[in-house]
């Protein structure tokens, strides 16, 4: 690590998962799956160790990647598409993506895979949220790498400030800037 670098701790709120069915790669955009409240990313490999006279030599078998993500149900597409995955063996693609791990043009650090549904449980307490646990089969090994956000995604991971302006067209912002840190002095008129 450079010196001029600053060790960062990720926290679990800064990770959230994207999916989308790989058949519609072509035509659609990662999505969000609202209302996470908890995943588990969990590669290893399996070793074998046998001894010899001149030492121990060890195998090691192929990754297998462990996945599991748990959230409150909704009317959402992509928890639908869970159900598609499970019962009509439909490959997903997943990507983790950490908000706050970013490289110098400014990309995000995910994981990608392509996993299939393995088991969906689903809780329905009658004083509490629905919830769902659904345990994937992730296919071959996940990869590392930079992606940048679709447009419209940090909107959907948390709203932001808008001004009092109707919307129009492309303008999201209703002609507000949100607050950041070097802005935050007080003027007055």
């Amino acid at each position: 690590m450079a010196d001029t670098e600053e060790l960062q701790v990720l926290q679990g709120i800064d990770k959230v998962v994207y999916y989308r069915k790989l058949a519609d790669a072509a035509t659609k955009e990662g999505h969000l799956l609202p209302y996470q409240t908890t995943h588990t990313f969990d590669p290893s490999k399996n070793t074998d160790s046998t001894a010899t006279k001149s030492g121990a030599v060890s195998t090691a078998a192929s990754v297998e990647t462990d996945f599991e993500q748990e959230f409150i149900d909704s009317t959402d597409a992509i928890a639908d598409q869970f159900y598609d995955s499970l019962f009509n063996d439909e490959t997903l693609e997943v990507w983790i993506v950490s908000l706050k791990r970013k490289n110098a043009t400014g990309q995000l650090f995910s994981w990608y895979f392509r996993a299939k549904v393995q088991e969906d449980q689903n809780d329905n307490d009658a004083d509490d949220n629905s919830t769902r646990d659904v345990t994937f089969t992730v296919d071959g090994t996940p990869k590392r790498g930079w992606l940048t956000l679709p447009d419209g995604a940090q909107a959907e991971i948390d709203y932001i400030f808008r001004g009092l302006k109707a919307l129009s067209g492309d303008d999201t912002t209703g002609g507000g800037t949100p607050l950041t840190p070097e802005g935050a002095t007080t003027t007055t008129p």
